[in-house]
């Protein structure tokens, strides 16, 4: 096989860009031995020429115009590590046309843009790659799209965001507040100085808009992904759902809803916490785990567990990119990219789940009866309640059976109105297995 050594520009040299760039230099004759590959990396692109590096990044090779990086023509594969949406969105566009092939992690872009990447990938004959940019070191993204590529995927249920999962984790296990349990998530380096792109669900929601196109054949955009984050989770929810038998997770739930054969193929795309029971292995993962169900006709279901985040194995998936990438350029091939339709996707308001709802009231006489009525009222079956005494209130927790969202909301804008009630203190929907 040709010696002749594949070139990288890499965009980006954070945690993930570093630790890519140790692990080709690390590890470059067992890569070689194993793939046949060599690789050479002739350009870094970085926001700061000055600032400090390891030891095994070669100064020289850095740059602060990354437009430079694209357009080069001493470069072979153009590895984006760098993140955001503007201007990286523009220098991926012009790393395809340049006739490069791409290898990205960055799941926001992909969400918003990835349909109109793939079509220009398609038209100058060039790859894109992402498998980084959903879990981390877990290969979920190759799984769906070779190994089950001929599997009639039903349903992805899981924990897609390593930092919510170590929040929830912290409280549950440490009892510690919401607050709290942030606060060390930033001190062990698991959340950004903002947090809020993964304790409001966003993150989770770039990387469900992106499973759901890859398993179901459908495009969907990030902007038709419903979410709610963790912001909202006290730790009195923490404590009912440890006394009743659950642990708490923001989970990414995808799923087809219509039945074999129907071609409208109906999708659901979520993100929100939910009561996962504690004999179900989600609710097992802990610290920043991810961990993802994927259910199939044929295979029935499996489990993809792993470093759902950190430099280290996000750049292990990323190198396992940039070998595949390699073998289409030396052999002039490329991988299944096709134009997606627009998913036939079904509102968060059309679903029907188990809820959690806590409401804080008046503690009086009659209170409980005029606030359980109103579920009635609505065709909302109560499955389990509980009073809790606060002091001059009291907390009122039901767990229903199976209802419309719809019904529900109703049922909580009545309670609202009610001059006896404090404020809807909890309202997180129960995970269903099944």
């Amino acid at each position: 096989m040709s010696q002749i050594p594949v070139r990288i520009g890499l965009l980006g040299c954070g945690n993930v860009g570093a630790e890519l760039l140790k692990l080709l230099t690390r590890d470059s004759e067992l890569i070689h031995s194993q793939t046949g590959e060599r690789f050479v990396v002739t350009a870094v692109a970085v926001r700061d020429l000055n600032r400090p590096r390891p030891d095994y990044v070669d100064r020289e090779l850095l740059t602060d115009r990354p437009e430079d990086v694209v357009a080069s023509s001493d470069v072979d594969i153009v590895v984006e590590v760098m993140g955001g949406i503007s201007p990286t969105r523009e220098l991926i566009e012009k790393a395809l046309l340049s006739g490069k092939t791409v290898v990205t992690a960055n799941k926001a872009l992909l969400a918003v843009v990835g349909a109109e990447l793939t079509q220009i990938a398609n038209s100058v004959g060039r790859d894109i790659f992402f498998e980084a940019a959903v879990a981390g070191g877990i290969p979920l993204i190759r799984s769906l799209r070779v190994s089950l590529a001929g599997e009639r995927v039903r349903r992805i249920a899981g924990i897609v965001n390593g930092t919510t999962n170590f929040i929830l984790s912290a409280m549950s296990d440490s009892d510690l507040s919401y607050e709290d349990a942030l606060a060390l998530a930033m001190e062990a380096g698991y959340a950004e100085a903002d947090p809020s792109a993964d304790v409001e669900g966003d993150d989770a929601r770039a990387k469900a808009a992106i499973l759901a196109t890859v398993a179901f054949g459908r495009l969907v955009r990030f902007e038709d992904v419903y979410r709610e984050g963790i912001t909202k989770i006290t730790s009195m929810d923490i404590d009912f759902a440890k006394r009743h038998g659950f642990e708490i997770k923001l989970l990414a739930i995808c799923e087809v809803l219509d039945q074999p054969g129907d071609s409208s193929q109906k999708i659901a795309v979520r993100v929100h916490p939910s009561l996962v029971p504690k004999d179900h292995p989600l609710a097992l993962v802990r610290d920043s785990f991810n961990a993802v169900f994927v259910t199939g006709e044929a295979v029935g279901e499996l489990m993809f567990y792993g470093r759902g985040a950190g430099g280290l194995p996000t750049a292990s998936a990323v190198l396992g990119d940039v070998i595949d990438a390699a073998h289409n350029l030396r052999y002039g091939v490329t991988e299944r990219q096709l134009d997606r339709e627009p998913a036939h996707l079904v509102s968060i308001h059309e679903m029907e789940n188990r809820f959690y709802i806590a409401v804080d009231v008046v503690d009086k006489p009659g209170v409980l009866a005029g606030v359980a009525s109103l579920f009635g009222e609505n065709n909302v079956s109560i499955r389990s309640m509980e009073q809790l005494d606060m002091n001059e209130e009291a907390r009122l927790v039901f767990i229903t059976h199976m209802a419309p969202e719809s019904a529900i909301n109703a049922t909580l804008e009545g309670i609202r109105s009610l001059d006896s009630v404090r404020r809807v203190a909890g309202f997180i929907r129960v995970f269903d297995p099944s």
